[in-house]
């Protein structure tokens, strides 16, 4: 018999059996697109590429999102910050020269088409 805690431990498990259901939907979805993405590819490269190829693509694209949005969201934690930033998906890729740069300009794009406001936000 359920105590009257609002729930209890039947509507933990409904939320968490809801946010597995979107997590697969969402793997799937990613997942899809970058096949399509790489199918995409090798037919401008005039190139063919086997399902079990693209399927493994998929799958490291995936693992590697999924390790990078760990990552970006331990570099906000040790800001102390509870959202993640453009500073911190830069910081992700200190490793790779190129991409830093890459990153570094599009967050430059980004900062020159927001509208820019008179006044600053006071800190609390």
């Amino acid at each position: 018999m359920e105590s009257g805690d609002g729930g209890g431990e039947g509507a933990d498990f409904d939320k968490d059996e809801e946010a597995e259901t979107k997590a697969d939907l969402l793997r799937d979805r990613f997942r899809l697109s970058v096949i399509s993405i790489a199918n995409a590819e090798a037919k401008k490269a005039g190139m063919e590429m086997s399902d079990p190829v693209v399927a493994c693509v998929a799958d490291l694209a995936f693992k590697y999102t999924e390790q990078l949005a760990k990552d970006v969201e331990l570099f906000a934690q040790h800001a102390g910050r509870k959202s993640v930033n453009m500073e911190d998906v830069i910081l992700s890729a200190h490793r790779n020269e190129h991409l830093t740069s890459l990153l570094r300009s599009f967050s430059q794009e980004l900062k020159g088409k927001e509208p820019q406001t008179d006044r600053k936000r006071k800190r609390s």
